[in-house]
């Protein structure tokens, strides 16, 4: 139990012990003033009522509040769970966008790459080309009878 739940009871039980203890003094009627009228009552009792109104009041208004904080609690919950849901779509349409943005940076790179691969080759083909011919004119200049060199 809380300590404030403790302080209550304990209270209360003072209460009743000490009403328990007096109980001839509360019961003893006495002439009581209502501003316009008076009548003949206990006072202990009377006192003792309004005690018991007020303790009631007060239990019902804090009922009431913590009903009132309860409400606003699964609210924000609530709430809560809503803006994160929110949230993860937002992240989880980030990863699709960036999914297609690294899909997109792929084929480009890829594209990139025929594209040079295909240009090596040709130089390559033009150099092998120009070496052979190079080649080719070097052993027509061997072969010829009067090549001088």
């Amino acid at each position: 139990m809380r300590l404030r739940t403790v302080v209550v009871i304990f209270a209360f039980l003072l209460v009743a012990v000490f009403v328990a203890i007096n109980w001839s003094a509360f019961v003893v009627p006495t002439t009581l003033s209502l501003a316009f009228t008076s009548v003949e009552a206990p006072l202990g009792i009377v006192m003792l009522g309004v005690l018991v109104l007020f303790s009631l009041g007060v239990a019902i208004y804090m009922a009431l509040w913590q009903g009132r904080m309860l409400f606003d609690l699964r609210r924000h919950t609530k709430e809560l769970h809503e803006q994160r849901a929110l949230a993860d779509q937002a992240e989880a349409s980030r990863f699709t966008e960036l999914r297609g943005v690294i899909h997109a940076e792929i084929e480009r790179l890829a594209t990139q790459l025929v594209m040079n691969q295909a240009a090596i080759e040709k130089e390559v083909r033009e150099q092998s080309n120009a070496i052979s011919a190079a080649v080719a004119e070097l052993d027509d200049r061997l072969r010829r009878p009067g090549a001088t060199s």
